[in-house]
């Protein structure tokens, strides 16, 4: 019986093993991403930082920080007119019996043509607040799902001198782009912005400015190679050292 055992005992050991070792190449997988030069050719592939597109796919909050936005961006200045609004209406229309139709006493009410509008919108605000934290997750989510999909490409570079829609058409096909494209930009370039900008389905954003939005909108993300490091500056997880306060880190931090 003790034999028994053993080998049982060691059976599961080597089915658990690849396991372990397939996870881990998945992994290391979804963090490689294509490096192109600024011409479009294949330059090999880059590691993508993993504070950012190694982060736990967190849907419920990707849908709450998505919601925010688009409630946010909501003017909310509808507005109808009640009976103590609207214009006219102070007269009788007719008489209130023997007509053989129903009594009014104003030509402004909401069952009239022209009248008021019961329970119409009026100007508010939909604006929804979100922990600054829970929004880094969302965008960290986003961008991880990006990455487990394979549909993030580096780029080293934007080598155009002069606005040119035809350079910027020539440089996506070379990509491989087949889709609407987000390009990620680590400062304010006109040259590139301009050659962008009529092109269906591409959008320019600066790292700093990147959202759950416009992740969700657009297929592909084109990053440059120097936003990388801007993108674990702004939205990383803060590490906080084992054992420690909040309060006390942020005093030896100062």
């Amino acid at each position: 019986m003790a034999e028994q055992k053993t080998t049982t005992k060691t059976t599961t050991t080597r089915k658990t093993a690849p396991k372990k070792a397939a996870a881990a190449k998945t992994e290391a997988d979804h963090l490689d991403a294509p490096l192109f030069d600024s011409a479009g050719a294949r330059q090999g592939e880059v590691r993508l930082p993993k504070l950012i597109f190694a982060e736990q796919v967190n849907t419920p909050v990707m849908h709450q920080a998505f919601v925010r936005q688009t409630n946010n961006a909501r003017q909310g200045t509808a507005s109808t007119k009640t009976r103590a609004t609207v214009s006219g209406g102070g007269a009788k229309p007719y008489r209130q019996k023997g007509t053989g139709r129903a009594r009014h006493g104003s030509t402004r009410e909401p069952s009239m043509k022209g009248g008021a509008v019961v329970f119409g919108p009026h100007p508010r605000s939909y604006a929804q607040r979100m922990p600054k934290q829970m929004r880094r997750l969302a965008l960290r989510s986003a961008l991880s799902q990006k990455a487990n999909e394979g549909r993030v490409r580096v780029i080293d570079g934007f080598a155009i001198e002069e606005p040119k829609t035809s350079v910027a058409v020539g440089l996506m096909e070379a990509i491989g782009f087949d889709d609407t494209t987000l390009v990620v930009l680590p400062a304010p370039n006109f040259v590139v912005s301009r050659s962008f900008e009529n092109l269906t389905g591409t959008k320019i954003i600066l790292a700093r400015n990147l959202n759950i939005r416009d992740l969700f909108t657009h297929t592909y993300l084109l990053l440059a190679k120097d936003c990388l490091e801007l993108l674990e500056d702004n939205f990383g997880k803060p590490i906080r050292p084992k054992g420690i306060a909040p309060e006390s880190a942020a005093q030896e931090a100062e």
